[in-house]
């Protein structure tokens, strides 16, 4: 794994299990500083709501049953919201969906549910020790001298600070965990991405009564696939292959690296010998408005598969 510096950002990149090297623009301070700050925000909004829920309880005769609640909703809220989002949203909570960032392994390989726990339970020793030791410094070690009691504050100010003392801004959850937070990039439509060469005509108005002409026949796909090759990938795949395109057009993605994926895919999907040498950005976009349109249809009926088979 290496990383680079690019446009200011910060570029990691990640090799995947098929061998690819894919760049990834990693968080900043100040992006990850405020998505945890709203993520707090739901936390304490969430805390606070519950404790009113709990008076409301007691005030009907209930105390017991509302003082239960309440502790039992808050110990989930406040040990298992970013557990809970981080594994069902794929690295993502409300607050990093709202920055535009995600968490992924640096190893390229799919967010575990172990890495998550690991990373979130050294959360206690970034954030609510520190937190404690700020607001109640004597409640840590009240029979610590005054000095023992600025070294431990010390020593835990290492632990919230760290993100700022590397380059890929990874906080002791990260090393721990093995994980990254990177941001996400904004999306694109697939016109935008495999039509951008396309002028469309300017809108002219109708005439009163006329009816509306018949909309174009799509255009012949020149790299037709079928279905059993459309099947081998899922969602998580073809997002990665949107962000390759959108990076190509930008210019900040080596051309090597779509080779490769070019490369990977026919591999995968049993692309013909006969017509192995295809141009390369061409048939990535077939391939990604092929494999979109089959993952749209199969949503439509209730099916979503996230990554690729085995």
């Amino acid at each position: 794994m290496t990383a680079i510096s690019l446009d200011k950002e910060r570029i990691h990149r990640v090799p995947t299990p098929e061998g690819i090297s894919l760049p990834f623009a990693v968080a900043g301070v100040g992006d990850r500083l405020a998505a945890f700050l709203l993520d707090m925000l739901v936390i304490v909004g969430g805390t606070i709501l519950v404790w009113l829920l709990a008076l409301l309880v007691a005030l009907v005769g209930l105390p017991a049953v509302g003082l239960s609640f309440a502790l039992l909703v808050g110990f989930l809220l406040w040990n298992f919201y970013f557990v809970h989002f981080e594994i069902r949203g794929g690295g993502v909570t409300p607050g990093k969906r709202r920055m535009g960032l995600r968490v992924i392994s640096r190893d390229g390989g799919p967010l575990t549910a172990e890495a998550v726990f690991a990373r979130n339970l050294m959360r206690n020793l970034e954030f609510y020790l520190p937190l404690i030791a700020l607001l109640a410094p004597g409640a840590m070690l009240p029979e610590s001298p005054g000095w023992g009691q600025l070294l431990a504050l010390g020593w835990l100010a290492v632990f919230a600070l760290m993100p700022f003392f590397n380059q890929d801004r990874l906080r002791c959850g990260d090393l721990v965990a093995g994980t990254l937070v990177v941001k996400v990039p904004k999306a694109v439509l697939l016109s935008d991405l495999s039509d951008r060469a396309t002028v469309r005509p300017a809108m002219r108005p109708r005439p009163t009564g006329m009816p509306a002409p018949p909309p174009p026949p799509p255009p012949a796909e020149e790299f037709p696939f079928t279905r059993e090759q459309l099947d081998i990938y899922g969602i998580h795949e073809l997002q990665v292959l949107e962000d390759l395109l959108r990076r190509d057009d930008q210019g900040t993605l080596d051309g090597r690296v779509l080779e490769d994926v070019c490369e990977k895919i026919k591999l995968k999907v049993g692309w013909s010998a006969d017509r192995w040498q295809v141009p390369v950005r061409p048939f990535l976009q077939a391939f990604y408005r092929a494999q979109r349109a089959a993952l749209e249809q199969k949503m439509l009926f209730g099916q979503r598969r996230e990554r690729k088979r085995g």
